[in-house]
C-alpha cells in the first residue's frame, strides 16, 4: 500500500449512513450481501475445485524429488502459515505419474477436506506447481485473483457448511455451490492488498516474538551459568552455575504449601470470591501469552469450601508451580491471596530469596524438575521432593538484577503479543467490512504489490 492509503483510512472509514433497501437474499454470499455493482457467483464458476489423490506409504517422506506433495500436517509446519513451502514429501514427475498425481499451479488455495482439521478453517496457497494427498482439496483460480480467493476463502466457516457426522467433510459439490462476492478485478487486487499488508505486519510481529524468546533463552542461560559478573563456573548436578553462588534447599528458603480440592458434589463450596488456582489456570495463562503473573482463577471457592478441605490461603506474590499432570513445571507469580488444588505447589519466599529470581530459576530448571518427577498414571513431584531441590542463592542485589533483566524481555514479549492481537483483530474487522463492501477501496490510491499484481 502507498503512503496515501494507510490502514487507518479503513479503520476510520465513515460508512454510508443511508438505510439499505430490502435485502436481496438471492445475492447473499458467505460474506453477506455485497454492493449492487459487484457480481455474485458460485465458487465453482470462479475456480476449478479439485481433490488430491492418495499418497502410498512407500512414496512418503521422499525429499529428493522436484515437486512438493502436501498433506494436511504440512499446513502446521513452521513457515507455512499462508504460503506453503515446507513439506516432508517431494517426488519426481515419474513418481507422480505412477501414483496418478496431478501438479496444480502456483496460486491454488488448498484446505483440509475431511476430519477435525477441516473445522480448523486452515487455508494455504501453493507457491509452485505442487500436488497433494486425498485429504486435501484445491481451489484453482480462474475468474478471480488468487490472493483475493485466498482471503475470501478464509471467511468461510467450515463448521457451518461441512457435512455433519462422526467424520466431518466437505464434498466438491458443496464447495462448488458456495456463493462468493466478486468485485471487479481491480477492486479484488486492492482488497487483497489491504489484507496482505496487515498480514505482513502480523508476520513481522511473529518474527519479533520468536526472536525475543530466542534472545531471552540465551540471556537466561548466560545469567544462571556465569552470573552478572561473568564468573568462573562450578559444576552441580542440575547444571553449571557461577563459582561464588551458594546452594540451599527450597524447604529452607521458602514456605511450601500444597492445596486440595473440596468435594465437587457440594455446590455450596464453589462460586464464592476466593481465588483457587489449578493446573488448568496456569495452562490457560501460558496459552494466553501473559505467562508470568496470575490474579484470577477459573473456579472460585466459598469460605465453606475453604474450610472443608483445610486449605491455606497463600500470601500475594507467592510463586505457584504445577507439580502434577502433563503441565508439570509451569510456573507463575500469584498477585492476590489464593488457595490451590493438589496439582499446584505454592512458595512464599523468605528474606534471602527474591520472588522473581526464584520464578525465573524454576522456569530455567523445568527439564530437571520433569526428569525427577514420578508417578505411573501421570508425572508428579511430591512436596518433599520439591522441598529438596537445590536453589543457587547469590546476593540479593544480584538476584534482583538478574530478575530485572529477564523481566524486561517479558515486558517486550507481552507488548509485542498485544500488538499481534490488535493486528489480528484489525484484520478480522477489515475482512468483514471489505468483503461485505461496507468499506470500499475503489477511490483509494492503493499501490498493488507485485505478489498480487502478477496474477492479473
Amino acid at each position: 500500500m502507498s503512503e496515501d492509503a494507510t490502514l487507518n483510512e479503513f479503520v476510520e472509514a465513515e460508512l454510508d449512513s443511508s438505510e439499505p433497501e430490502a435485502e436481496d437474499l438471492a445475492r447473499k454470499t458467505v460474506c453477506g450481501i455485497p454492493p449492487q455493482d459487484w457480481t455474485v457467483a458460485r465458487l465453482g464458476e470462479m475456480v476449478r475445485v479439485v481433490s488430491g489423490n492418495s499418497l502410498p506409504t512407500e512414496y512418503q517422506n521422499g525429499k529428493e524429488g522436484e515437486h512438493p506433495v502436501y498433506k494436511v500436517s504440512d499446513m502446521n509446519a513452521i513457515g507455512n502459515q499462508k504460503y506453503v513451502t515446507n513439506t516432508s514429501n517431494r517426488l519426481s514427475k515419474k513418481d507422480l505419474e505412477e501414483i496418478n498425481h496431478t501438479l496444480y499451479p502456483e496460486g491454488t488455495t488448498i484446505l483440509p477436506k475431511v476430519g477435525a482439521a477441516l473445522l480448523t478453517n486452515k487455508r494455504r496457497m501453493l507457491t509452485e506447481p505442487s500436488s497433494f494427498d486425498n485429504n486435501v482439496m484445491g481451489w484453482i483460480p480462474d475468474e478471480i485473483n488468487p490472493e483475493f480467493l485466498y482471503y475470501v476463502s478464509c471467511m468461510i466457516d467450515m463448521k457451518a457448511v461441512a457435512q455433519k457426522g462422526a467424520v466431518p467433510s466437505i464434498s466438491m459439490a458443496i464447495a462448488k455451490s458456495l456463493k462468493l462476492p466478486s468485485p471487479p478485478l481491480p477492486e479484488q487486487r486492492k482488497i487483497a492488498t489491504v489484507l496482505y499488508t496487515v498480514d505482513q505486519a502480523i508476520e513481522k510481529a511473529e518474527e519479533i516474538d520468536t526472536q525475543l524468546h530466542r534472545v531471552k533463552k540465551g540471556a537466561k542461560q548466560r545469567l544462571f551459568t556465569f552470573g552478572i559478573n561473568k564468573e568462573e563456573t562450578q559444576s552441580h548436578h542440575i547444571g553449571d552455575f557461577p563459582e561464588s553462588w551458594k546452594f540451599d534447599k527450597i524447604s529452607n528458603l521458602a514456605e511450601i504449601e500444597r492445596g486440595n480440592t473440596p468435594r465437587t458434589s457440594h455446590d455450596e463450596y464453589y462460586g464464592g470470591d476466593i481465588t483457587w488456582v489449578t493446573p488448568d489456570d496456569l495452562s490457560d495463562l501460558n496459552e494466553d501469552g501473559n505467562g508470568k503473573y496470575i490474579s484470577d482463577s477459573g473456579r472460585k471457592l466459598t469460605p465453606d469450601g475453604l474450610e472443608s478441605s483445610s486449605l491455606t490461603v497463600v500470601e500475594p506474590d507467592s510463586v505457584m508451580f504445577t507439580s502434577r499432570s502433563y503441565g508439570i513445571g509451569r510456573t507463575a507469580i500469584c498477585t492476590v491471596p489464593a488457595a490451590t488444588n493438589q496439582g499446584i505447589t505454592a512458595f512464599d519466599c523468605g528474606e534471602t530469596l527474591d520472588t522473581e529470581f526464584f520464578y525465573y530459576y524454576l522456569n530455567y530448571i523445568m527439564d530437571y524438575v520433569v526428569s525427577i518427577s514420578g508417578g505411573s498414571t501421570f508425572p508428579e513431584i511430591s512436596k518433599s521432593a520439591t522441598g529438596n531441590i537445590d536453589v543457587p542463592v547469590p546476593g540479593m542485589d544480584e538476584q534482583k538484577e538478574i530478575a530485572s533483566i529477564l523481566s524486561q524481555f517479558d515486558e517486550q514479549i507481552l507488548h509485542n503479543r498485544e500488538v499481534m492481537s490488535q493486528l489480528k483483530q484489525l484484520k478480522s474487522g477489515l475482512s468483514q467490512d471489505l468483503f461485505a463492501g461496507t468499506v470500499r477501496t475503489t477511490d483509494t490510491n492503493i499501490e498493488v504489490p507485485e505478489e498480487i499484481a502478477k496474477y492479473g
